[in-house]
C-alpha cells in the first residue's frame, strides 16, 4: 500500500513539473543555464562613415609559389588574415577639392577687396588684436562677401573670371589660383621649454633655464611667385 501510494504521488509530481515548465526546460538545457536573452533583439551594423568604404576582412597569400627561376630559391608560401577596416573612398573627392578651390578664390577676393584700388575697404582685413595693438594683416573671414556688390566691389569679382572668347562661358582664371600655406609643429610649440614667458619654462622640473633666452619656433611655408615656381622657405 506505501509502495502505491509513493508511485502515484511521483507521477503527480511529474505531470506538475512537465506543466509548469513544459518546453522551457529543453530550450534553456541547450544553453547550459548560461543567461542569453530572448533572442527577438536584431544585430549591431555599425554604420558607413561618410566618404569611406569598408574592406572586408579575407586572407592573402605571401611568399612565391612557384621555384625562383633565377636563383632556384624555394620561399615557403603562407596566408595571412587581415581583419575588415574602413579606408577613404577616393584621395580627394571633387567636392573636397571644389571647396579647396572656392576657398582659395574667396581668400583672393578678400585681399582685392581690401585693395585700395578696389575700393580699399579694412574690414576684410585684421590688422589689430582684440586689444589694439598691431598685428600681421592677415583676412577677416568673418566678415562676409558683398551678396549686393557696388562698382568697385564687382571690379574686384569680375577680376577673378575669364571669358572664353569662342564660347563665351565665364570660368575662374586658373593662373591667379596662387596660394600660400604653412605648417605649424604645435607638439614643439607646446613644449614647456619654448613657453614665451620665461618664468614658466621650468615649472615642475629641475632643469634650469637662461631666462633671457628668446624663444624663436620655425615656421615652414610655401608659395607660388609671380612667375609660377614654387617657393619653400623656413621662417
Amino acid at each position: 500500500m506505501k509502495m502505491r501510494n509513493s508511485i502515484i504521488a511521483l507521477c503527480v509530481m511529474v505531470t506538475t513539473l512537465t506543466g509548469c515548465f513544459g518546453g522551457k526546460i529543453s530550450s534553456s538545457s541547450g544553453r547550459g543555464g548560461e543567461l542569453t536573452g530572448t533572442g527577438a533583439g536584431r544585430g549591431f551594423t555599425e554604420p558607413t562613415p561618410y566618404g569611406m568604404t569598408l574592406v572586408k576582412r579575407g586572407f592573402l597569400k605571401m611568399g612565391m609559389e612557384k621555384q625562383d627561376s633565377l636563383w632556384g630559391i624555394k620561399t615557403p608560401v603562407k596566408e595571412v588574415s587581415v581583419d575588415g577596416f574602413w579606408m577613404d573612398d577616393t584621395e580627394v573627392t571633387n567636392s573636397e577639392y571644389r571647396q579647396f578651390v572656392f576657398w582659395v578664390r574667396d581668400s583672393i577676393l578678400r585681399t582685392r577687396l581690401a585693395d585700395p584700388a578696389y575700393g580699399g575697404d579694412e574690414s576684410y582685413m585684421i590688422t589689430e588684436d582684440k586689444n589694439g595693438d598691431p598685428v600681421k594683416p592677415h583676412l577677416n573671414w568673418k566678415k562676409a562677401l558683398p551678396r549686393k556688390p557696388n562698382e568697385d566691389e564687382q571690379r574686384a569679382i569680375e577680376s577673378l573670371y575669364v571669358t572664353n572668347p569662342v564660347t563665351g562661358e565665364k570660368t575662374l582664371d586658373a593662373s591667379q589660383m596662387n596660394y600660400r600655406y604653412e605648417i605649424y609643429d604645435y607638439v614643439t610649440a607646446a613644449k614647456r621649454r619654448n613657453r614665451l614667458n620665461p618664468a614658466e619654462r621650468n615649472l615642475d622640473t629641475d632643469v634650469q633655464v637662461n631666462p633671457d633666452e628668446v624663444v624663436m619656433i620655425s615656421k615652414d611655408t610655401a608659395y607660388i611667385d609671380d612667375e609660377g615656381r614654387i617657393v619653400r622657405q623656413t621662417i
